[in-house]
């Protein structure tokens, strides 16, 4: 999986570039002190966040995924546009609603975001985004739909959403949590439903939702994969040495990335580089092949996973 191997069009073309740990100065994924350094101010990351989406032109990913909640991530990308007009018809943009970030720049922020899935948050985020990005999305997501959540229910904001697809977005939901796909499934079931994308949780340690993704693969719907380094954890000694043991010593440190393109129903796989560097390395990794019988021995228990990865501190 050496980053010295040439990139394969054909898997670059369903890679996506995320910017969650771009937009703000503290996220929950590790090795930011290295990556990043300690000037987290918005001009410096506003540059760095620039780098990467340059490198990430160069190596020939199209998908650019950010959020209102990300800190500055649709404004950085807006800028980024606008200074590369002439790139924008051949992206494909995805942002969410329905988180806000509360964060006020600070590293040590008591809440950094905080979620309301609402009408009125919706009809008050549609048109920061368009400010943002100085135009629609291609993809606009309700961002980590729950159970609980009233995305699945609500009239009003159906009817909202409704109104956003009937614009020409492709308007779906992201997924996180440990029912991600009993969210799916109900999605799926609605009647005279606004969605037809979404974004889910998908690596070795957390596959609980693959066969609800596969179903809304077969129902016509994008499927983007995020976290498939889960946060960091896959670098992990301990983690990645499980992981090796396993699928073998060349899957072992990228083995989210390599068995994500692995999986047929994925159409973009997610990565969160913060350096062109590892946008560089991320575009020559190739899919790895894994067993699912193999694949079954690493996975965790949903309930597990989401408590480790809430546990996880913003650094």
């Amino acid at each position: 999986m050496s980053s010295a191997i040439s990139p394969d069009p054909a898997v670059v073309a369903r890679l996506g570039i995320g910017l969650a740990a771009l937009g703000r100065p503290a996220y929950i994924t590790g090795g930011r002190d290295d990556d990043l350094g300690t000037d987290r101010s918005e001009a410096a990351l506003e540059r760095r966040a620039h780098a990467v989406l340059d490198a990430a032109w160069d190596a020939g990913i199209r998908y650019v995924d950010a959020a209102r909640s990300y800190g500055r991530a649709e404004a950085f990308l807006g800028s980024w546009l606008t200074a590369n007009p002439n790139r924008r018809d051949e992206l494909t943009i995805g942002s969410k609603w329905g988180y806000r970030y509360t964060g006020g720049w600070r590293m040590d922020a008591a809440q950094h975001e905080i979620k309301e899935h609402s009408r009125s948050a919706l009809d008050e985020q549609w048109p920061e985004t368009l400010a943002a990005l100085g135009g629609p999305p291609d993809v606009y997501l309700v961002h980590s739909v729950t159970p609980e959540s009233p995305a699945l229910t609500d009239p009003a904001l159906l009817d909202g959403l409704r109104a956003v697809a009937d614009t020409g977005v492709r308007v779906g939901f992201s997924t996180s949590g440990p029912a991600q796909a009993e969210v799916i499934e109900t999605a799926l079931a609605l009647d005279d439903s606004p969605f037809s994308a979404v974004q889910s949780t998908w690596n070795v340690l957390e596959q609980a939702a693959g066969e609800a993704l596969r179903e809304a693969d077969r129902s016509g719907w994008l499927i983007v994969v995020k976290e498939v380094f889960a946060n960091g954890r896959l670098f992990d000694t301990e983690t990645a040495g499980r992981i090796a043991e396993v699928i073998g010593s060349d899957a072992g440190e990228l083995g989210g990335l390599a068995v994500a393109l692995d999986r047929p129903w994925a159409d973009i796989v997610l990565v969160g580089a913060v350096t062109p560097a590892q946008v560089r390395h991320d575009a020559a990794i190739r899919p790895a092949v894994v067993e699912d019988e193999t694949l079954t021995a690493l996975a965790e228990d949903p309930a597990v996973y989401w408590r480790a990865r809430s546990d996880r501190p913003w650094t």
